[in-house]
């Protein structure tokens, strides 16, 4: 008899264990979720609720001055966008500055997160700090700050060219060199990817470089062969954050025009019109719109980045 009951105590304790370690995993579950249950309560107030809300509004024709005439019309705000004048230049506007700015950023932001890498540079932690401390300035700030210096009348660089008997540049009132300004502006504050660049080119390891020197490789060569290849994972990065906040593009361009899109439209970027219909026509479903192309334009360019990145970008320990 009491060799029955051993047995069936025996037959019963695999059972019991593992009803408890479900138990305390359910248990550390549960846990895990009241940790992160205040992200989630924000992700779905204040992002995935907006979200929805604004798809929502763009198939409707809601005007905040008569918010209780609002109509569901389908997809006719989209359609209206595929005739819409602005729509169709503010795109326009905003690829060609994403043409110049864009590698323009990813090159400077190179080039100074190798120069201030080398251990040739002396001081190179002041110049760290100082080329990363123009990131701290409030955009507009910084904005009005580089509109009075590249002003062509009383700017500190038409001083400069008055000096050397040339005439400068007119940067904002010409379409031909306001996006060469709005760049220059832009350039001013690429700290963050400088930073984020160093990160990457220390994390390649140095005896690759000592292998190549030994074989007489050039340090342009080393630069094309080694150290772009092995930081790609870092340049894809900055190059698909570089291309979202191109097309979010906002700020500098309503605080240097005051939202005209001047010169003759030139700066009248996506987020520009989207401003316009929204918060000063009123046109909110209409702007829910164009909030929603821009977010597929991104979308689909991002795609393509990713879809190319996966022949072109080096991980190391995983297929290139």
């Amino acid at each position: 008899m009491s060799e029955t009951t051993e047995a069936r105590a025996v037959s019963h304790t695999p059972t019991t264990r593992a009803r408890w370690r479900a138990t305390a995993s359910t248990r550390e579950a549960l846990w895990g979720f009241v940790f992160i249950g205040p992200w989630l309560i924000g992700l779905v107030l204040f992002t995935a609720g907006p979200i929805i809300a604004s798809l929502i509004l763009s198939m409707t024709d809601f005007n905040l001055v008569r918010p209780d005439e609002i109509k569901f019309i389908g997809a006719d705000n989209y359609f209206k966008m595929a005739s819409d004048p602005n729509v169709i230049q503010a795109l326009l506007v905003t690829f060609k500055f994403a043409i110049i700015a864009i590698p323009l950023t990813m090159v400077a932001s190179l080039g100074l997160a190798v120069l201030v890498n080398s251990p040739k540079l002396f001081g190179r932690n002041i110049f760290r700090t100082l080329l990363y401390m123009p990131i701290q300035i409030p955009l507009v700030a910084s904005t009005l700050v580089w509109t009075g210096f590249l002003n062509t009348e009383t700017g500190w660089l038409a001083k400069g060219f008055e000096a050397i008997g040339l005439t400068g540049p007119d940067w904002f009132n010409s379409e031909a060199w306001v996006y060469p300004a709005l760049t220059l502006m832009g350039l001013w504050a690429i700290g963050n990817f400088m930073i984020i660049n160093i990160a990457g080119l220390q994390s390649v390891p140095t005896e690759l470089y000592e292998a190549a020197r030994i074989d007489g490789a050039s340090a342009f060569t080393q630069l094309r062969r080694i150290t772009i290849p092995l930081i790609s994972p870092v340049l894809l990065y900055d190059l698909v954050i570089t291309l979202i906040a191109t097309f979010q593009y906002f700020t500098q361009a309503y605080t240097m025009t005051n939202g005209r899109g001047d010169p003759n439209n030139a700066t009248l970027f996506v987020n520009l019109v989207l401003y316009r219909e929204g918060f000063v026509f009123n046109h909110m479903g209409y702007a829910a719109a164009i909030a929603w192309l821009l977010f597929v334009v991104v979308l689909v360019l991002t795609l393509v980045l990713f879809s190319v990145a996966r022949r072109r970008v080096y991980y190391a320990g995983g297929e290139r």
